[in-house]
């Protein structure tokens, strides 16, 4: 056994199921990585646009302060006391100032003991036009969000400044959870999905294979499923039983050739050797020994015809017999074969020419008159050699068809499929001609080779027509 046989092969449920999860896993990490910088950036973002709400709101009630009409309760306190609420999800709240125009801290929510007296603001920052600004201050980034106060007259008189660090601000655990959490369910929803759909389609494609080492034991009793819904995989296992169903019968018509040709040639051997016994040992004489070799004769042509057909047969699947196209006169050339054929045989053939009488075709007369021959002859035994054959000849497009009519017994439907079968016979004709069953495939080999083709146009009782395409010159 070979290095590649003896390779460990795993299962297309396993191969499909473990590549797509990890394809599946690695698609998920790059979406959650994606998701969680958009859902820290957006967080930002909106964080820092609630920062400048709340330093606009602190500004105008600063503003109403100074001109007296600041009444909420406890001052500036009492309005950052009741925005809490909204700063619940940082560790550490965001520093809130209250500064003057040279950045001098007038109010600050930092405990006490944080909180020094004459505390200044970066000037430099408040000089900037920009509402929020991003520092770096003590190794720590911070983000500096700014309002003016100003007055009734439009004058500006100090500025609301709120401050947070980076850290604090892109802080997002519970949304990371949620997310980590979702990608999770769809890793796992994922795995079930391709867990199901792969095994339903590696399912009836192990039952292929398991049939498969049954048809090659010689075992051809097995049950495909027939309920797939997949279509590729619906043809797959259709044609894989028909398949089976082919080979079995040409296992049978193999068996059945083999008895077949044991008879076909044992009975002129037996017939071929009871004629010259009775001859050596003087039991004819005279007329009737010549009569007994006349019918030796007889077996012997029919045994080398037999042989000489299964000989060309195989000859030609090999691409051994050479085809020689040449111009023809497609009218003279049937008549001439016809006038041959008639010769021999007991039954008269009519020929309905409707074609052009000075119509070409490209052939190998020798080839033609083979497939016109084997046509004619089945024809006859059809008609029990009794009745009629008309040959047909018409022009067709870009082709030459001639059609061969018997008005026999016809081909029964079942048997219609496999008469172009190497060695298949009829039940009826196997049991009325003796034979090998290859004239028709041999023919139709024939046709293919002339760049023709071969066919059986309709059967049924009293009428059956073969029908030959050949290319025009």
């Amino acid at each position: 056994m070979s290095a590649k046989q003896n390779q460990k092969r795993i299962s297309l449920l396993r191969f499909w199921t473990t590549r797509y999860f990890a394809t599946l896993c690695i698609g998920l990490i790059v979406i959650g990585t994606i998701a969680a910088l958009w859902i820290r950036h957006a967080a930002l973002q909106n964080r820092l646009e609630l920062f400048e709400f709340m330093a606009e709101e602190a500004a105008a009630a600063v503003a109403s302060h100074q001109e007296g009409r600041f009444q909420r309760g406890g001052g500036l306190p009492g309005l950052i006391k009741e925005r809490e609420r909204f700063l619940g999800e940082f560790e550490k709240p965001p520093t809130i100032f209250v500064l003057d125009l040279e950045g001098g801290v007038l109010f600050s929510n930092l405990p006490r003991r944080e909180f020094k007296n004459g505390q200044t603001f970066p000037a430099k920052l408040l000089k900037k036009k920009k509402t929020v600004q991003q520092v770096k201050a003590a190794g720590t980034n911070l983000y500096v969000v700014k309002k003016p106060i100003t007055s009734s007259d439009g004058s500006k008189i100090g500025y609301v400044a709120i401050t947070q660090t980076k850290e604090e601000l892109t802080k997002v655990n519970q949304e990371y959870r949620l997310l980590a959490v979702m990608l999770l369910s769809l890793a796992v929803l994922g795995w079930l999905a391709i867990y199901y759909f792969s095994r339903k389609v590696s399912r009836p494609l192990q039952q292929v294979a398991e049939a498969a080492a049954r048809v090659r034991d010689g075992n051809y009793s097995f049950t495909l499923p027939d309920d797939v819904q997949e279509k590729e995989v619906y043809e797959l296992v259709h044609a894989f039983q028909d398949m089976a169903e082919r080979l079995q019968l040409l296992e049978s018509m193999r068996a059945e050739l083999l008895a077949g040709v044991t008879h076909e040639l044992k009975t002129p051997v037996t017939a071929v050797s009871g004629l010259m016994q009775a001859i050596r040992d003087g039991v004819v004489k005279g007329k009737d020994a010549d009569d007994f070799i006349a019918a030796s004769l007889t077996e012997t042509d029919k045994m080398q015809k037999m042989v000489e057909d299964l000989l060309d047969f195989n000859s030609f699947t090999a691409n051994a017999v050479p085809v020689k196209l040449e111009q023809h006169n497609v009218l003279h050339l049937l008549q001439e074969i016809i006038h041959q054929w008639e010769l021999v045989n007991s039954i008269s053939v009519q020929l309905k020419a409707e074609i052009n009488e000075g119509l070409l075709i490209s052939t190998d007369s020798l080839r033609l008159q083979q497939i016109i021959v084997n046509l004619l002859n089945n024809a006859k035994h059809a008609c029990d050699e009794s009745g009629e054959i008309e040959v047909r000849i018409h022009d067709g497009s870009g082709k030459v068809i001639i059609d061969v009519t018997d008005h026999g017994s016809g081909i029964p439907d079942e048997e219609q499929d496999m008469i172009f079968e190497r060695f298949y016979r009829g039940k009826v004709k196997k049991y009325k001609v003796r034979g090998l069953g290859l004239g028709l495939p041999f023919s139709k080999l024939l046709a293919e080779a002339l760049d023709g083709e071969l066919m059986l146009e309709r059967s049924e009782p009293g009428h059956t027509n073969f029908r030959v395409l050949l290319p025009k010159y």
